[in-house]
């Protein structure tokens, strides 16, 4: 049995009927291994997942960006992953290998809005027509979550309404994550129209964790400063905060190396025995290895996230 097998067979011995299936997924209570992935091809070669899984990376939770609500009255289809329908022969090897990293353990969530407008705002005026498209696509995929990447304004009974459907139509166990940048839980600046400490404060019971976003300026990884602002308001607690974390510096500013990310990982897990884990942003050029080996991004950090 691997490492991450014999950990995963210890963890499970000692859980509870009572302990729903979010808690059991990462290889520490409370902590979390995530990869983004966006990018299926580049250059037109399909770029697969499982190389997270073949080489043992420790990765816990794998979330399939973007998912986006069209215009029912536009001239695209209602559901679009990035600039595709789901059900588009281009992603059937994807779904396929997603499947596959289910059965061995990794939870698979979609991400939802991003930095291309309108789901939300779809969501908060029209509630009624446009909710109904993203649970028939969840439940279609067999997804076990959905991350909500609110990037344009919403009202927080807006954002409530759309979790509140979520826990009634899908049940105790499935995940429902949060994307804010990270200075949006401090306090600070937001993206997202509504109070996130009042949502919190609001449906903290149905939010399994907030993968904050320490990059393009609204936070580092540098060090723990911010993720330790955070925590230090005495509301959201360290096992609710996952902290994201740019892998490539393509894929936006504030990018920390490998070197440099880790130790401040070793450093909050060090501090907080709770610490909710680490999201990286986005898989296909993650470095050390680049679009040649992007898993060795995740490698490296179970190496500070775990051990």
């Amino acid at each position: 049995m691997t490492r991450r097998g014999v950990l995963l067979a210890s963890m499970a011995l000692s859980m509870t009927a009572a302990t729903p299936a979010w808690a059991a997924g990462s290889i520490a209570p409370g902590r979390r291994l995530a990869v983004y992935y966006q990018t299926q091809y580049t250059n037109g070669t399909y770029v697969s997942p499982l190389g997270l899984t073949e080489h043992g990376t420790g990765t816990t939770h794998l979330l399939v960006a973007a998912v986006h609500l069209n215009d029912v009255n536009g001239p695209y289809a209602p559901v679009h992953l990035n600039d595709d329908p789901p059900e588009a022969a281009k992603f059937a090897p994807m779904w396929r290998d997603l499947k596959t990293m289910q059965g061995q353990g990794v939870r698979v969530l979609a991400m939802l809005g991003g930095a291309a407008p309108g789901s939300f705002q779809r969501l908060d005026s029209e509630f009624s027509k446009y909710y109904p498209l993203l649970r028939d696509f969840l439940r279609a995929y067999g997804l076990d979550g959905v991350d909500l990447d609110v990037e344009e304004r919403m009202s927080l009974a807006g954002i409530e309404r759309v979790i509140d459907a979520l826990r009634a139509d899908f049940g105790p166990d499935f995940l429902i994550t949060l994307a804010p940048v990270a200075s949006a839980l401090g306090g600070g600046g937001n993206l997202s129209g509504f109070d996130y400490e009042q949502l919190y404060r609001d449906r903290g019971g149905d939010i399994a964790w907030f993968n904050a976003q320490f990059y393009n300026g609204w936070g580092s990884m540098t060090a723990t400063r911010d993720y330790d602002a955070i925590v230090g308001r005495g509301l959201i607690p360290a096992d609710k905060v996952v902290a994201g974390a740019l892998t490539s510096p393509g894929n936006g500013n504030g990018y920390v190396d490998v070197p440099a990310l880790t130790r401040t990982v070793a450093d909050l897990r060090a501090k907080y025995s709770g610490f909710g884990g680490v999201a990286g942003w986005e898989y296909f050029n993650s470095e050390p290895g680049a679009t040649a080996a992007p898993w060795q991004w995740a490698a490296e950090v179970a190496g500070a996230l775990f051990r």
